[in-house]
């Protein structure tokens, strides 16, 4: 029993640590990006059209929540996912079709949202 019910708290966790990740736009799309390749921190402030300074702040967060690693490569850092099943993970979660009521959810949500 003690088992299980460690288990299931690292799952909820781990779950709780992908929502916050996606609940952010930018964070969003690092992750989008990074599902298809790996990339330098330039190259994606450039691709998500923001600034190296926020998108350093986002990667660090997606670092902590355990979604990406940062790769040395000499002087710089290569960005990937942490493991390929988070890409599998989003990919499915675009799949989904939403039936969302535009009253609870509006585009700029906030946390009272839902």
């Amino acid at each position: 029993m003690y088992c299980w019910r460690v288990d299931t708290l690292l799952h909820r966790d781990a779950l709780a640590r992908f929502g916050h990740a996606l609940s952010d736009p930018t964070r969003t799309q690092i992750l989008l990006s990074l599902s298809r390749a790996p990339s330098y921190p330039s190259d994606l402030a450039e691709q998500i059209g923001v600034s190296r300074q926020i998108l350093s702040n986002h990667l660090a967060c997606l670092r902590g929540c355990g979604l990406v690693v940062a790769v040395p490569e000499g002087r710089r850092s290569r960005y990937a996912l942490a493991d390929p099943r988070i890409g599998r993970a989003l990919e499915d979660l675009t799949g989904l079709v939403l039936a969302v009521d535009p009253a609870c959810c509006p585009e700029s949500a906030t946390e009272e949202c839902c």
